[in-house]
């Protein structure tokens, strides 16, 4: 059997065309270059060296067999270099499922920075629902998700990576808009527009339980699936939302967006298979985001 050393001892002999020289650049004795030699020329089956008392020098089929080893061995380091690449999550293939406010703030960051840093990791992005990137992950789909908790499915592994507060968005010539700080039930007598509860089960209901605290239940007139929908609504004076801070980036005329005092918390976080956690790519990716949204932070 052909070695991959027989291919360096040879290589290094034909550059070299001397023995010795040739044993000193590989870190062997030059017997065991010698036996190396012999063994591969019964290997190939063909005479490849012509020894002389002066130099080395290759035979037609070594010189042949020259072109080929080195082909060979750049090939193999290659390969190996790719694979220590994958150890390192540096390549290979990711698909994201996400949640479309996402798209708003933090997602555009997270990702640029992990293709600067991984250029050869291809990134597929899919906008998703929560139960779509369950479903997702547990069908191969998906590597790894980004959505809002709780994340239920014991088959599922999850990591906290950021905070966000609810903040009022609000039409422009909203009374409301020229005051620079809300208290929630400032809102108690005010029309909402909001997703269905069906899509956002988890913001739904938490929406809800702050505004019973403040002693009243938000009168939804209006629903819609989408973030741009809901503001454009808002913009047309149907009523108020309540979205998460990072889609106030999402600047559209006729809207304002105003902190509200005690507002809650979302958790964002990132899902995956469980046992998914070793995969390079995935952990390379966790990385990324929690240093992104750490910077983000101010942390």
């Amino acid at each position: 059997m052909i070695e991959l050393r027989h291919l360096r001892h040879f290589v290094a002999l034909a550059e070299e065309e001397h023995f010795g020289r040739a044993a000193e650049r590989v870190f062997v004795v030059q017997q065991a270059l010698s036996n190396s030699i012999r063994n591969l020329e019964e290997e190939v089956g063909v005479p490849l060296v012509l020894r002389t008392t002066r130099r080395v020098q290759l035979t037609p089929a070594g010189q042949e067999f020259l072109v080929g080893a080195r082909e060979t061995l750049l090939l193999a380091g290659q390969t190996v270099e790719r694979a220590r690449r994958a150890a390192r999550g540096e390549v290979g293939r990711l698909t994201v499922g996400f949640v479309s406010g996402l798209a708003f703030g933090g997602l555009p960051e997270i990702v640029r920075r992990f293709r600067e840093l991984y250029p050869n990791v291809s990134v597929d992005l899919r906008e998703l629902t929560a139960q779509e990137q369950e479903a997702g992950l547990r069908g191969g789909q998906i590597d790894i998700g980004l959505m809002l908790l709780p994340v239920r499915d014991p088959t599922l592994d999850s990591r906290p990576l950021w905070r966000q507060p609810l903040v009022a968005a609000l039409p422009a010539e909203h009374p409301l808009a020229r005051k620079r700080r809300l208290k929630i039930s400032d809102l108690s007598g005010e029309n909402f527009v909001f997703f269905p509860r069906q899509l956002r089960a988890t913001y739904f209901d938490q929406v809800m339980r702050w505004c019973a605290a403040s002693g009243f239940t938000p009168h939804v007139v209006q629903e819609a699936i989408e973030i741009p929908t809901l503001l454009s609504l808002v913009a047309a004076g149907v009523g108020v939302f309540l979205p998460i801070e990072f889609f106030s980036r999402l600047s559209l005329p006729g809207v304002v967006y105003r902190p509200v005092e005690d507002a809650p918390t979302v958790e964002i976080v990132a899902v995956w298979r469980r046992g998914d956690g070793a995969s390079p790519v995935v952990r390379a990716f966790l990385t990324v985001a929690e240093e992104v949204l750490r910077e983000g932070s101010g942390k």
